[in-house]
């Protein structure tokens, strides 16, 4: 597979750095790639309408260049180094600077190697899931993996973090089910909390529905991911604070096990350690003094019990405040009698993403055997 790198005549940033940042993305999985800085938008037009191979472009401010992004084929990928509005009905990543190059095109390998069926839960621009299916599909309903991507709750980070382990899902015989919802830095905390109800809810509504099997469903979520998985299966389960039912009329998929993964499970000791340069009050709209209702339905470490069997896994090697909240979640929820495993071994943030690291593999052992499937 050959990758296009098309950079638009008016982006702020050196051709070398970017051409080095792509070439690192393509190796590491396996591509080749080549990139051309774009004179004009005529010809930024010219490169993206070619067939046939995954095209990741970045716009830059130009008017002209911007208003192609719209009416690009479905097999680009645009890429805004800065923080820009996303562009409905297109493929778009946007504000992580000059290393966000590496996950665009990350993103357009995986689109083109592992096509996914974009499916609405609802009609705004980020109401949406990626479903990919095993593929070969036996006689009978398969089990579905659920997705959460993390990112501290902010708009810049999306779906595509969990790229990656959608597709491996889907090779090991699991339906993958990536899940897209509103950020609360554009939306509000309420917008990203019902969307993430609505999301694992909606393919018990869907066309697909009747070749999943409902009753062995695994949740998982990453980083901020993984507070949204485990509140939505505390809501799910009945506890206190209940405040997000599913879509009215559709009957909500069974979550059959919580798998957190490098999750932020105490907000309220870590909006006290600023964690995130500050992004669980931000996210939240204030603190534990100023909104303490909504600490109370959104803390992990405050729901124990959440009445649904649990995973926690967590690289040794991440931020120590991660590994302290892991750990002490495992002892709380344990002693109010919730069903954890807990899983710490070496490995970064991102390492709990990849699907060829060594904790992800201890992860899915623990999965297939919770679950009873084997790929």
């Amino acid at each position: 597979m050959r990758i296009l790198v098309v950079v638009g005549p008016a982006v702020v940033a050196d051709a070398a750095l970017l051409e080095s940042l792509a070439t690192a993305a393509c190796a590491e999985l396996g591509v080749t790639g080549r990139l051309v800085t774009a004179a004009s938008a005529a010809e930024v037009r010219s490169l993206v309408t070619r067939t046939g191979s995954p095209v990741v472009a970045l716009p830059g401010p130009d008017p002209e260049v911007r208003a192609l992004i719209g009416d690009a084929p479905p097999h680009v990928v645009w890429y805004d180094l800065t923080v820009e509005p996303p562009v409905p009905g297109a493929v778009h990543l946007q504000g992580r600077g000059a290393w966000g190059l590496a996950w665009a095109v990350r993103h357009a390998v995986h689109r083109h190697r592992s096509p996914a069926a974009r499916i609405a839960y609802g009609p705004l621009a980020d109401q949406w899931g990626e479903l990919r299916l095993p593929p070969a599909v036996g006689a009978g309903p398969v089990p579905v993996a659920v997705l959460l991507h993390g990112g501290f709750w902010r708009s810049v980070w999306g779906a595509d973090l969990m790229d990656a382990l959608a597709v491996d899902l889907a090779g090991r015989g699991y339906a993958s089910w990536n899940v897209e919802y509103r950020r609360p830095d554009r939306h509000g905390w309420d917008a990203t909390t019902a969307d993430v109800a609505a999301g694992v809810a909606a393919l018990a509504g869907s066309a697909a529905g009747s070749r999943l099997d409902l009753d062995r469903v695994v949740l998982l979520g990453h980083s901020a991911g993984g507070q949204l998985a485990l509140r939505a299966c505390a809501d799910q389960a009945g506890g206190a604070h209940r405040d997000l039912p599913g879509p009215p009329g559709v009957a909500a998929a069974r979550v059959a096990l919580a798998v957190s993964l490098a999750g932020v499970l105490d907000l309220t000791e870590g909006e006290r350690r600023y964690l995130g340069d500050g992004a669980i009050p931000v996210a939240l709209g204030g603190t534990p003094e100023t909104v303490p209702q909504r600490y109370a339905a959104a803390d992990p470490m405050g729901r124990v019990p959440i009445g649904v069997p649990t995973l926690l896994v967590q690289g040794a090697d991440d931020s120590p405040d991660l590994v302290d909240a892991n750990r002490r979640y495992a002892v709380a929820a344990r002693a109010a009698g919730d069903d954890v495993d807990h899983l710490e071994l070496p490995g970064d943030h991102f390492a709990v993403i990849d699907p060829g690291s060594t904790v992800w593999r201890a992860t899915m052992a623990v999965v297939e055997h919770r679950l009873g499937h084997r790929a």
